[in-house]
């Protein structure tokens, strides 16, 4: 069974995200924030979760999703996050995987808005604004 294989049999969670298509703007960055901010995380793009089915990507669109994602990221969250991009094949269809890791200088948060307003984690399969608790926490 190959990883990927044996990832689609796992639900979503604190670490595993699943997208049919691309997510809107913010909807994407507080996914790859909430990840950044906890144990880091995958977002695959190209798989349906409710039910989970491959439904794949168009190639011709495989290179602009990925540098649209990179952009955003880029723009949209801060400090710097450097995700991992990769193109993966599945039964013939294309999936897109963004590789978040832990982040080293927490918290990170969206561009445009306060950490107190823009500072986002996981639980379980949703993103959430972090508390002023939360977000001390992440500075220690």
């Amino acid at each position: 069974m190959s990883k990927l294989s044996a990832i689609l049999l796992q639900p979503e969670g604190r670490r595993l995200e699943f997208k049919e298509s691309l997510p809107t703007n913010s909807d994407l960055a507080k996914t790859i924030l909430a990840f950044a901010n906890d144990a880091g995380g995958e977002l695959y793009i190209g798989i349906k979760d409710n039910p989970r089915e491959v439904v794949g990507l168009k190639e011709d669109d495989l290179l602009s999703l990925e540098e649209k994602i990179a952009s955003l990221i880029h723009d949209l969250c801060e400090p710097v996050i450097l995700p991992e991009i990769t193109f993966l094949q599945h039964e013939g269809k294309h999936i897109i995987r963004t590789q978040v890791y832990k982040g080293s200088t927490p918290p990170y948060h969206l561009k445009n808005k306060t950490a107190e307003e823009g500072t986002f984690f996981r639980v379980g399969s949703t993103n959430r604004l972090a508390s002023a608790e939360m977000i001390a926490e992440l500075e220690r």
